[in-house]
C-alpha cells in the first residue's frame, strides 16, 4: 500500500472508581490519520485539521508522529518515509482521550501500511509514547481501549498487562463536553498523594463490583459500583455545575455518571439508546442552567477499536 486512512475512537478513562486502570472506547467521536508513503525517510506532519493551530507540527512532538517514529525504530525500518495528515474530530483537552486517539490511529495505520509486522496488542507501547508527549505520563487507560476496543483494565505497568473485558450487549454511553477546558496536568496536580484506608477499601470494593457487573452482566451491580470516593470529590471542583449535572443524569435513568478522564467532559452509562439520549439532554440542560453550552455524543461501546476507512 502507498496510502491509508484510519479512524481511532475516543475513550472514557477512569470510569468512576477505576482511576488510571479502567477505560472504554466509544463509536463517536474519534480522530482520523491518513498516511502516504514518500521516497525520503522520516515522518512528516503535512497538516492537522480541526485543532485551530494548537498542536505541534513537528513529528517528534506530536502524539501521532512520535508513535509512528517509535514503531519504525522498533521494527528497524527508519528507511521508511511517510507523510501524516491528522484530522481532529473531537475537542482538545476534553477528557475524551483526544491525544490517545491520534496516537492509536497513527501507529495502527503504519502497521497496516507495512503489512502488519506486529500484532495489534503489541502496538500499545508505541501509542503510550504519544501519551507521554501529550501529558508527561505514558499511561494506558485511554490508548488501551482506543486500540483494543471495549472495556479495558490496566492491571500493571511493570510489566505492562492490559486485559479486555466483555461488556453487556446494548449498553450505551453518553458523553457531554461542556465548553470549558481542564488541563490534564492541572487535574493531576490537585490530587492527594495519600488516601485513607477506609476510602481505599471502599474503592477496591467498587472496582471489583464494576468488573463483576460487566461480566455477569448485572446492571444493578454496575450502577452500585460506579462510585468514586477518592478522585471525583477532588476533581469535580474544576467542573462548574458538576453535582447538578450528575444528578440530572441519574434522575433520567443513567446507571452511573462521573468525570471522563481528567474532565471537563462527563459520561454516563445507560441500558439502552433511548435512555442514553434522554440522559444527554438532561445533562446539557443542567449545564445550560448556568450558561454553559455543551456538545453531547451518544453511542454504543466500541468493541472494535481503530478501523481502516480508506
Amino acid at each position: 500500500m502507498e496510502k491509508i486512512s484510519v479512524f481511532a475512537p475516543a475513550t472514557v478513562a477512569n470510569v468512576a472508581c477505576g482511576f488510571d486502570i479502567f477505560g472504554f472506547a466509544v463509536d463517536s467521536p474519534g480522530d482520523v490519520v491518513e498516511l502516504t508513503r514518500r521516497d525520503t525517510p522520516g515522518v512528516s506532519i503535512t497538516d492537522i485539521i480541526g485543532d485551530g493551530g494548537r498542536l505541534p507540527r513537528e513529528a517528534a512532538r506530536n502524539t501521532a508522529g512520535i508513535s509512528i517514529q517509535r514503531f519504525l525504530q522498533h521494527i528497524d525500518r527508519t528507511d521508511i518515509g511517510v507523510d501524516v495528515l491528522l484530522t481532529k474530530q473531537m475537542p482538545l483537552g476534553s477528557g475524551l482521550g483526544s491525544s490517545a486517539a491520534s496516537a492509536v490511529a497513527g501507529v495502527f495505520a503504519i502497521n497496516e501500511l507495512l503489512g502488519r509486522p506486529l500484532q495489534t496488542i503489541d502496538l500499545l507501547p508505541f501509542a503510550m509514547e504519544g501519551e507521554r508527549i501529550a501529558c508527561g505520563s505514558a499511561h494506558a487507560d485511554n490508548v488501551g481501549p482506543s486500540l483494543l476496543g471495549g472495556f479495558v483494565v490496566v492491571r500493571s505497568y511493570n510489566p505492562l498487562d492490559v486485559i479486555k473485558l466483555d461488556t453487556p450487549a446494548g449498553m450505551f454511553a453518553t458523553l457531554v463536553h461542556p465548553d470549558i477546558e481542564v488541563n490534564t496536568k492541572d487535574a493531576r496536580f490537585i490530587l492527594k498523594n495519600e488516601v485513607s484506608l477506609k476510602n481505599a477499601i471502599t474503592q477496591m470494593g467498587n472496582v471489583a463490583g464494576l468488573v463483576a457487573g460487566l461480566l455477569k452482566p448485572d446492571y444493578d451491580l454496575i450502577s452500585r459500583s460506579m462510585v468514586d470516593v477518592i478522585i471525583e470529590p477532588v476533581r469535580s471542583i474544576l467542573i462548574p455545575q458538576f453535582g447538578e449535572v450528575k444528578q440530572a443524569a441519574l434522575d433520567s435513568g443513567a446507571l452511573g455518571c462521573s468525570i471522563s478522564g481528567s474532565g471537563p467532559s462527563m459520561f454516563a452509562l445507560c441500558r439502552d439508546l433511548t435512555t442514553a439520549e434522554r440522559v444527554g439532554q438532561a445533562m446539557q440542560q443542567a449545564f445550560l442552567a448556568v450558561g454553559i453550552t455543551s456538545e453531547a455524543y451518544v453511542s454504543e461501546i466500541n468493541r472494535q477499536g481503530p478501523r481502516v476507512i480508506g
